[in-house]
């Protein structure tokens, strides 16, 4: 497609110079249109749709290679934890200071980095930090919140 499309583009090009060429050489308007209805035109047509097909061609090699590298993410990708394991590292949840998100301890992108801390059920609780979406954590068991506990019964009043 890309060749087809540089072709147009070039006898385009040749097919306007003609159409040009022709017309600067007649003085009077009725014998330069044949010049502009049989090269002018057409070449003009054909240099949009040779644009057409090289952006088509284009965006196809790009999409092509989108393709490529999505498929040899997903095939050299980590196999699903079994749910034991997932639960086991579900545990320990990390954040990186100034971060944006918060992940489990094997994600990808905090894995072996000294900056990234154990997260902060403050934070985590106040919303500040979103879940990662690579490593899609599970979000933490909310922190006992004394305030909102129910105090203890009121003692019911003596009879007299």
């Amino acid at each position: 497609m890309l060749w087809a499309a540089l072709a147009a583009l070039a006898v385009g090009a040749v097919l306007c110079v003609i159409g040009w060429y022709g017309v600067s050489g007649e003085r009077f308007a009725e014998r330069q249109l044949p010049y502009v209805a049989s090269c002018t035109v057409p070449g003009a047509a054909l240099i949009v749709a040779g644009a057409v097909l090289l952006a088509h061609a284009r965006s196809a090699l790009a999409a092509a290679r989108v393709e490529e590298l999505y498929g040899l993410l997903v095939a050299t990708g980590p196999a699903e934890p079994a749910p034991a394991t997932r639960a086991a590292a579900g545990g320990a949840l990390r954040m990186v200071p100034g971060g944006t998100l918060w992940h489990r301890a094997d994600c990808a992108l905090v894995a072996g980095k000294r900056e990234a801390v154990p997260a902060d059920a403050g934070i985590l609780s106040a919303g500040a930090l979103a879940p990662c979406p690579i490593c899609e954590p599970e979000r933490p068991p909310e922190p006992d919140d004394p305030s909102s506990a129910p105090g203890p019964a009121p003692e019911p009043a003596p009879e007299p």
